[in-house]
C-alpha cells in the first residue's frame, strides 16, 4: 500500500529486515521497535478497508465515486425508465371523488338545434390533509321521574375528545415505517392538519401496536419454524448509550426483528425459532448459529469482501483466484437452472481445493517460538483460508441446493433500515421503544413482502381486523 509517494509495504519490509540484522539493539529497543512495526501495520491495513473488501458500507468509503450509469448494447442508457421497467404512468380511476360537468358556450359555436353526445373526461389526482372530525351526539331521555336514560356511545369512544383510528395509523407510520423522529410528526400534525399532538402520545399509539401484535408475533414465529431457508443476522443498536444487538431471521417471505442485550446464544434461543428449525440457515459464518441443528450455508459476498482483502493487503494470489472461482460458479449455477450437475460440481470443488493446497504454501500457518504459548495468532488471511477448508461444504452449497442463494443479503437487506433509524434518532431511549420498533417493523416487512401496504396493515390493525391479515398472509 502507498501513501502519496511512499510504498508504506515495501518500507516496512525493509526495515523488519535492518531489524534482524541489526545485533546491536537490547532486547528493550528491539521490542519497542517491533512493536511500533505491528502497530503501523495494523493501521496501514486499517487505511485500506473500504466497503469492497470490508463489511464497511460504501457510504463511509473516503473520497466515494458515484457509479456511472450501467451501459449496454455498446452505449450508455438514456436517462428514465429503460424497456422492460414497470412503468408508475397515472391511470383514470372509476370512482373520482368528485365531478364537474363543463358545458359548452353556445356563444362560442354556430347557432342551431344541437344533442348530447356524450363527454370526454380528465381527471386531476390531488391530495386533500385535513382535520377531519365526527361528533357523536348521545340522546338523553328523562321520564316523569326525573331519571335519564343516555344512549350508549360506540365502542371505543370513551372520552369527551379523542385521536381516531386514522390519526393512530398516520402516527405509527411515520415514526415506524418512515423512521421521524417524534417531534418533527408532531411538527407534521398541526402544520398539514392543525391537529396538537404530544410525542408522548406517538408513543403511547406505537405502545399500542406492539401489544395489538403479539398475535401476528406468535404466528410468525410458528410460520419461520416450518420455513425450508432462512437468513440470520445481527447488527448493533444503541439503547440509552449502551451497546445491545438487534437480531434478524427472514426469508423472501417472513421478517422477524429481535433485539437483545446479548449477541450469543441466549438472545437466538430467546428469538424462539432456531431450536425447533431443521431447514437451511444463511449466515456470516458467526460461530453461535452452528450449534443449532439445521443444514448451514455461508454468505460468499463476505467471502469475496475478505478475500479482495488478502488480495489488496496482503498480495495473496491464492485469494485472487479463489475469489474469481467463486464468481466463475455463481455465473454458471444460473445457467445450470440452478444446480449444477455431478460432474461440473466435482470439478469446481477439485480446482477449489487445489487453489486452498497452493494457498497453503503462499500462506502458511503462524508457528510460535515460544513453546509454552497455547494458541498462536493467525493472520486474517490465514484466518480466511482455514475456514474456507474447514467450512467447504457451506461454502460451496449453493453449486448443488437450488434452494440455497449465493449469499446472506436477504437478512442485510432487511437489516439496513434499522442503521438508517440509528442514523437519524442516534439511539433507542428505551429498550421497550426497541421492542416497540422490531415487532411493528417485523409486521410491515412481511406485509410488504406479501404485497399488504403498510397503511393497508396498520389500519386493519387498530380496527380489530389483524386476523383478516395474518388469514391473507397464510
Amino acid at each position: 500500500m502507498s501513501v502519496g509517494k511512499i510504498n508504506v509495504t515495501q518500507t516496512l519490509a525493509r526495515v523488519e529486515k535492518l531489524l534482524g540484522k541489526d545485533r546491536s539493539l537490547s532486547p528493550a529497543a528491539r521490542a519497542m521497535f517491533e512493536l511500533l512495526v505491528t502497530i503501523i501495520h495494523l493501521l496501514v491495513a486499517k487505511l485500506g478497508l473500504n466497503s469492497s473488501n470490508s463489511s464497511i458500507p460504501p457510504s463511509q468509503d473516503s473520497r466515494r465515486k458515484r457509479g456511472a450509469k450501467p451501459e449496454g448494447n455498446g452505449r450508455k442508457r438514456k436517462p428514465g425508465g429503460q424497456n422492460g421497467h414497470p412503468g408508475t404512468t397515472l391511470q383514470p380511476v372509476d370512482d373520482p371523488d368528485q365531478i364537474e360537468d363543463i358545458a359548452v358556450d353556445r356563444k362560442t359555436i354556430p347557432p342551431g338545434p344541437y344533442k348530447s353526445d356524450g363527454f370526454e373526461a380528465r381527471q386531476v389526482i390531488d391530495i386533500v390533509i385535513t382535520r377531519y372530525v365526527t361528533e357523536f351526539r348521545a340522546e338523553i331521555l328523562e321520564d316523569r321521574h326525573g331519571r335519564q336514560f343516555v344512549a350508549p356511545f360506540p365502542a371505543g369512544v370513551t372520552r369527551p375528545v379523542q385521536y381516531g383510528k386514522g390519526v393512530k395509523v398516520q402516527a405509527v407510520y411515520t415514526s415506524q415505517q418512515q423512521l421521524i423522529p417524534y417531534d418533527r410528526i408532531r411538527d407534521y400534525f398541526w402544520d398539514q392538519c392543525g391537529i396538537p399532538i404530544s410525542p408522548g402520545s406517538i408513543f403511547r399509539f406505537n405502545q399500542q401496536a406492539y401489544i395489538l401484535l403479539e398475535p401476528f408475533e406468535s404466528f410468525l414465529i410458528r410460520k419461520l419454524v416450518q420455513q425450508l431457508l432462512l437468513h440470520a443476522d445481527e447488527t448493533g443498536i444503541h439503547i440509552n448509550k449502551t451497546l445491545y444487538w438487534l437480531h434478524c431471521l427472514c426469508n423472501e417471505n417472513w421478517t422477524l426483528f429481535f433485539p437483545h442485550a446479548k449477541r450469543g446464544g441466549d438472545a437466538i434461543k430467546a428469538m424462539g425459532v432456531l431450536e425447533h428449525f431443521h431447514g437451511r440457515l444463511g449466515h456470516d459464518h458467526w460461530k453461535t448459529y452452528f450449534q443449532f441443528d439445521c443444514i448451514h450455508f455461508l454468505c460468499n459476498a463476505h467471502h469475496l469482501r475478505e478475500l479482495e482483502r488478502a488480495w489488496e493487503q496482503d498480495r495473496q494470489r491464492w485469494a485472487l483466484k479463489m475469489k474469481l472461482l467463486l464468481l466463475e460458479i455463481h455465473d454458471a449455477v444460473p445457467q445450470a437452472s440452478g444446480r449444477l450437475n455431478p460432474a461440473t460440481a466435482k470439478k469446481f470443488l477439485s480446482r477449489y481445493r487445489n487453489i486452498l493446497t497452493r494457498g497453503n504454501t503462499e500462506c502458511p500457518p503462524t508457528v510460535s517460538n515460544n513453546p509454552t504459548t497455547k494458541r498462536t495468532a493467525q493472520t486474517k488471511s490465514r484466518n480466511l483460508l482455514d475456514r474456507l477448508r474447514d467450512f467447504e461444504t457451506e461454502t460451496l452449497r449453493f453449486m448443488t441446493d437450488p434452494l440455497v442463494p449465493f449469499t446472506n443479503n436477504q437478512c442485510e437487506n432487511d437489516l439496513r433500515m434499522t442503521k438508517v433509524q440509528q442514523k437519524i434518532s442516534g439511539c433507542f431511549r428505551s429498550f421497550e421503544g426497541a421492542q416497540i420498533f422490531c415487532r411493528v417493523r417485523s409486521y410491515l416487512s412481511t406485509c410488504r413482502k406479501h404485497d399488504i401496504q403498510a397503511t393497508e396493515a396498520l389500519q386493519a390493525l387498530f380496527e380489530g381486523r389483524l386476523a383478516e391479515i395474518i388469514t391473507r398472509l397464510e
